[in-house]
């Protein structure tokens, strides 16, 4: 089912549902999404490798959906190596227990392995997390860890994207980091915990995206490494 997150947010519309400066009909993934990624022959941007060609679309499969908790008494972070740079993520545990426990196990299975960011929306959110390059992949399953009224979706925050039907906090494997000030969403969406190192890296791949919500240039997630501190 396709993973989708608001365009541009605006508070004052927040009555359709989905907080868009569009109108709240139009999909967040644009029209044509489904098609598989391919590179564009553009100089790489300052700061990122240049990729000769984009990692091929694959099925996900069905993935084991995790039954145990993470410890709470550690500090898991997920580990990101792109192709613009690296950016460590701390989990939020408390926000989003559900939704951690499903990125640890989903990284430590080599999910994220050669996949891309299939949109990015400059002063918004990149967002990544899907095998199929289609903005539709996700892992067989779903986990729930509803927000609390008050939650606010700040810069450096990562959460997870869900359908417009969904449940809130619904999530499967899609990730969005937050690259504006605030992105104004209503608390819908899966805190699962913010950026704490790198955001010069999200922030570099968050100034490649067009009209459309596309990247300029492929941008390749090479893995996501959990970790317990």
């Amino acid at each position: 089912m396709r993973r989708l997150l608001p365009a541009l947010a605006v508070l004052a519309v927040a009555a359709a549902g989905c907080g868009s400066s569009k109108s709240s009909s139009t999909a967040a993934i644009p029209s044509g999404a489904g098609k598989p990624q391919t590179s564009v022959a553009v100089p790489a941007a300052k700061g990122c490798k240049a990729v000769a060609s984009a990692p091929k679309p694959r099925k996900p499969g069905k993935q084991k959906k995790p039954t145990t908790a993470l410890d709470t008494s550690k500090t898991w972070t997920l580990d990101f190596k792109t192709s613009c740079g690296s950016f460590t993520v701390r989990l939020n545990l408390k926000r989003g227990p559900h939704a951690s426990a499903s990125m640890v196990a989903l990284a430590r299975a080599g999910y994220f392995r050669n996949t891309i960011f299939h949109r990015i929306v400059p002063d918004f959110v990149i967002q990544g997390g899907d095998p199929t390059a289609s903005g539709s992949g996700g892992p067989g399953y779903s986990t729930v860890d509803k927000p609390p009224a008050t939650t606010r979706y700040t810069k450096g925050v990562v959460a997870m994207a869900k359908t417009s039907t969904e449940a809130p906090g619904t999530a499967g494997s899609q990730f969005y980091v937050v690259t504006g000030a605030d992105a104004g969403l209503p608390p819908d969406y899966a805190v699962l915990g913010k950026v704490t190192k790198g955001m010069q890296t999200v922030e570099r791949i968050g100034a490649l995206g067009d009209a459309n919500e596309k990247p300029t240039q492929t941008i390749v997630l090479y893995d996501v490494a959990a970790a317990r501190r």
